[in-house]
């Protein structure tokens, strides 16, 4: 078995998620489509009623995209490059750079000091300050709250400064 590939338990417990987290959205979107009552949706002809999943099925791909980008981003933001992206997506280097155009900031890959992260629907920049050997960042989180690093003293490592960012991010993401 390849790392991308899942048991059949796993698949199992996976579409037994996905239809539970389904079933409240079909009904809110017939419901809203129809006018009846959510708890009327499956009391409708079979047409009717998958055409209803099918529409709530598009929605939840569209928002897998938007999370999937937003994943590609943020490993990009990290360092990872389109060769590892496409590794991970079962794809090559230019399927995922075609896919994912903005997930590798070319200039941090060329050695420059900075980098960004995307999370929970918020975005921070992290730069160096190589007369300091310091690493800052400074956001604005979903919920619009902006950010930075304390003070002057920033952090040690990249990596310090983007687990601060991301622990802003996180803080202050917005609850649907």
């Amino acid at each position: 078995m390849t790392p991308l590939e899942i048991t059949p338990a796993e698949q199992t417990a996976l579409e037994s998620s996905l239809l539970d987290a389904l079933n409240p959205l079909a009904a809110a979107l017939r419901a809203r489509a129809t006018g009846l009552a959510e708890d009327q949706m499956w009391d409708a002809p079979p047409v009717d009623v998958t055409l209803s999943v099918l529409a709530a099925w598009k929605v939840v791909d569209a928002e897998v995209k938007k999370l999937t980008e937003r994943a590609a981003n943020t490993a990009g933001s990290y360092g990872a490059s389109y060769e590892q992206l496409g590794a991970a997506w079962g794809i090559t280097r230019q399927g995922a750079r075609k896919k994912w155009p903005e997930a590798v900031n070319r200039t941090a890959a060329s050695g420059a000091e900075s980098g960004s992260l995307e999370l929970c629907g918020g975005a921070a920049v992290l730069t160096h300050n190589p007369s300091s050997t310091r690493w800052y960042w400074t956001g604005r989180a979903a919920d619009g709250t902006h950010g930075e690093s304390d003070g002057d003293s920033g952090h040690a490592t990249k990596e310090e400064a983007a687990a601060h960012a991301g622990a802003f991010l996180q803080a202050h993401r917005t609850v649907r």
